[in-house]
């Protein structure tokens, strides 16, 4: 019998077959509804990421890609490739990079404006109608994840399907489509946000609001990526977080990140 690409997935990575018992992702939808039934206040937001498990794959980028409609230049989930080990034993490691939604996040104190704020959950968002695109925050961030969106387009510099009387690329209608950060329909025009915003990952935060896990644990092909509430002991990621191989970036600086790696 011809093995699927799905199983051969989870026989690499060591995953369970998605809707079985043992499937994380249940557990931890299971562990959202009951995270979204406390206060907001109550909640821990939390990220755990198991680097042993990630294949470099980069579903987490086009799914976050697609969900947030980002264009070209705007990235929340890059997966970085870190070369460890000597001559002649020499791996890779691949490291999503998402937002690390810090307790102490260095952006908000430099906002001139205010329009970077955390949340009551931990999230750590951005005002688009407050944010006057100063960039400040770009480079107070010590995981360079935040970006800028510079109002382009995918089409920009190619011909237009038909040719326009102007000479300019035609943007397509998908191109158009309005993204639902923050449960808001930002719609995609010239001089109004979140063209000439700052942009960053935010956990999702219409998907969680709507019951939903954020699109990069869902997609994750080899069940690397972890989502939950922390102050939940009986969530699953409170139980990776007593894992001994926890490990946080860039912890001397203070800024508490609350993205945790499986190293």
């Amino acid at each position: 019998m011809p093995v699927t690409t799905q199983e051969l997935a989870q026989f690499i990575v060591g995953a369970a077959p998605v809707g079985t018992p043992e499937d994380p992702l249940l557990r931890m939808q299971e562990d959202l509804r009951r995270a979204l039934k406390k206060d907001a206040k109550d909640r821990r937001w939390v990220m755990v990421l198991d680097l042993r498990k990630c294949v470099g794959c980069s579903s987490c980028t086009i799914a976050c890609v697609v969900e947030n409609k980002l264009p070209p230049g705007v990235v929340y989930r890059p997966v970085m490739e870190e070369e460890i080990g000597s001559y002649p034993n020499v791996t890779r490691r691949f490291v999503p990079r998402p937002c690390m939604q810090c307790d102490n996040p260095p952006c908000v104190n430099v906002c001139p404006v205010n329009a970077t704020y955390k949340r009551p959950d931990g999230i750590v968002a951005i005002n688009y109608n407050d944010c006057i695109g100063c960039r400040y925050c770009l480079t107070a961030c010590p995981y360079s994840a935040r970006t800028f969106d510079a109002g382009r387009s995918y089409l920009e510099g190619t011909p237009g399907t038909p040719p326009s009387v102007t000479g300019r690329p035609k943007v397509e209608s998908y191109e158009k489509l309005p993204s639902y950060e923050y449960g808001v329909a930002w719609e995609r025009k010239a001089d109004e946000s979140p063209i000439g915003n700052a942009r960053k990952c935010q956990f999702c935060n219409h998907r969680l609001d709507a019951g939903m896990l954020p699109a990069c644990t869902t997609t994750c092909i080899g069940r690397a990526t972890y989502f939950g509430d922390a102050n939940d002991p009986d969530a699953l990621v409170s139980n990776l977080l007593g894992s001994t191989n926890v490990t946080r970036l860039k912890e001397e600086m203070g800024t508490e990140p609350k993205v945790y790696y499986l190293v």
